[in-house]
């Protein structure tokens, strides 16, 4: 199976990188590592081992040309570069598998391609690229896979499989807003929240920013403060309500085996952590933003997401960018 791999970041380099080690061919679509990759390769370190794999490497869709499964791992404030990314790579057969934070990213690629071409997979795993062409895995990896407005298919399960040889665990469902809310239940309150810690439990009250900014914070000081547990929990809880009015029931105590979870990962700083550190954009939109609309609209009472977005929303603009 041909396999093209758009957004060559943590999560690329990693699920491109352990697909590769399994025998598929893989193209990955690089900018700035482009010349340290194929040179070196990808460098993926995992409970102590040291993985190095050498995919195809290239700087224009246009060089990996139609494949049979395009992984899109861009982050989602690159969304307005779907077309001219994907299409190169795309046939009447291609499946577009979206691997990304969010809600409202399978309906933009549904705008622009087949919607019958397109899934998406939750990845439930710990990354974080350390260097040009190197990723280090803390934990988890898991993948649920799930067509886009549709049951699963053969195509889904053969995907799934390809995954599996790959040595990454993947469940195939057939309710993808449920496992979409479900992540949402650990990436609203760690990812947001990690960043607004940096403006203090005040700002989250008041709306209001501090003069001085501190630092955002990883998941293990979050559930060392007790006030802050309490701000996940509560944000957990308002997910599991959002979801319920739109008929998404979530599992039962799955907000305390993540919290669990989160705490055996140590000091992990959240994606949206590191965009704010790096003076990046976050990924607002398809993480906070959306997610709000959507329990807006079926009268859901979220009130730590609103405050949370509203802080998130003033920090992302007024945050001196370097």
């Amino acid at each position: 199976m041909k396999i093209g791999v758009v957004g060559v970041g943590a999560l690329g380099s990693y699920y491109g990188g352990l697909l590769c080690r399994a025998g598929a061919e893989v193209h990955l679509l690089l900018r700035t590592d482009y010349d340290t990759v194929r040179g070196n390769g990808i460098g993926i370190e995992s409970d102590g081992e040291s993985i190095s794999v050498w995919p195809h490497c290239h700087q224009q869709p246009e060089t990996i040309g139609e494949c049979d499964l395009v992984l899109v791992c861009l982050k989602t404030t690159a969304n307005d570069r779907y077309q001219e990314l994907i299409e190169p790579l795309t046939g009447p057969e291609t499946a577009i598998a979206c691997l990304q934070n969010g809600l409202g990213n399978c309906e933009q690629l549904a705008s622009l391609f087949n919607p019958e071409q397109i899934l998406a997979g939750l990845c439930f795993v710990c990354l974080n690229r350390t260097a040009p062409g190197v990723v280090t895995h803390q934990g988890f990896g898991k993948i649920v896979l799930g067509e886009f407005g549709r049951s699963a298919l053969p195509r889904t399960k053969a995907i799934a499989e390809l995954f599996q040889e790959a040595k990454v665990p993947c469940e195939v469902v057939d309710r993808l807003d449920e496992g979409l809310w479900g992540k949402l239940m650990w990436n609203i309150p760690f990812n947001g929240l990690g960043v607004a810690a940096a403006a203090g439990r005040f700002a989250l009250q008041s709306g209001e920013l501090p003069e001085d900014l501190g630092a955002p914070w990883p998941t293990d000081r979050l559930l060392a403060d007790p006030e802050w547990e309490g701000e996940v929990r509560a944000l957990m809880q308002e997910i599991t309500v959002a979801a319920a009015a739109q008929k998404i029931v979530l599992p039962v105590g799955l907000a305390d085996r993540m919290v669990t979870n989160t705490r055996a990962m140590g000091a992990y700083r959240a994606s949206t952590v590191i965009d704010f550190e790096l003076g990046r954009p976050m990924e607002l939109e398809s993480m906070f933003l959306e997610p709000l609309r959507r329990a807006q609209a079926t009268g859901a009472a979220v009130p730590r997401l609103e405050a949370l977005c509203i802080v998130l929303k003033k920090l992302a603009r007024y945050l001196p960018r370097p």
